[in-house]
């Protein structure tokens, strides 16, 4: 369960609804504004690592019952997070005049919350994990007809 409601896909993650919604802003209004000779750098680099986030938590939910499978891909989504923070944050220095530097804030502090619920989700399937691994208590031995 994931509050109320029971995660069936990983669209039902929280933290995938929100790095979905933070790379459309980026890859709408953030990265057509950048000038054109950053098209093969931050343009480009911007663009992987935003589109990155939603994607690896996509295809590590489906590798979630595989040993690592799924506490890799969190890892890289954070990562790729933090990767889009700094190109962002490179945008708004340098390129202020020709983005919406109260929208870049924003998508930053977006991007900073989805690197915690990763960091938070990472911490919580690898206890879960542990937990789901430990055999079950031991209980009391019935008796057999025998002794």
């Amino acid at each position: 369960m994931y509050g109320n409601k029971p995660i069936k896909s990983f669209r039902d993650l929280d933290v995938y609804q929100r790095s979905y919604k933070a790379m459309i802003l980026v890859m709408t209004e953030i990265i057509p504004k950048l000038p054109y000779s950053e098209r093969f750098d931050l343009k480009d680099q911007t663009s992987r690592s935003s589109k990155a986030v939603p994607r690896l938590i996509a295809e590590g939910f489906a590798k979630r019952h595989q040993r690592a499978g799924f506490q890799k891909y969190l890892v890289d989504a954070m990562g790729e997070c933090n990767e889009t923070i700094v190109s962002l944050e490179t945008s708004k220095d340098i390129y202020g005049k020709y983005v919406r530097v109260e929208l870049v804030e924003r998508l930053v502090n977006e991007y900073d919350i989805v690197g915690k619920q990763l960091f938070r989700l990472s911490n919580g399937w690898q206890t879960f994990k542990r937990r789901d691994q430990l055999p079950h208590p031991i209980s009391k031995p019935t008796s057999s007809p025998n002794t």
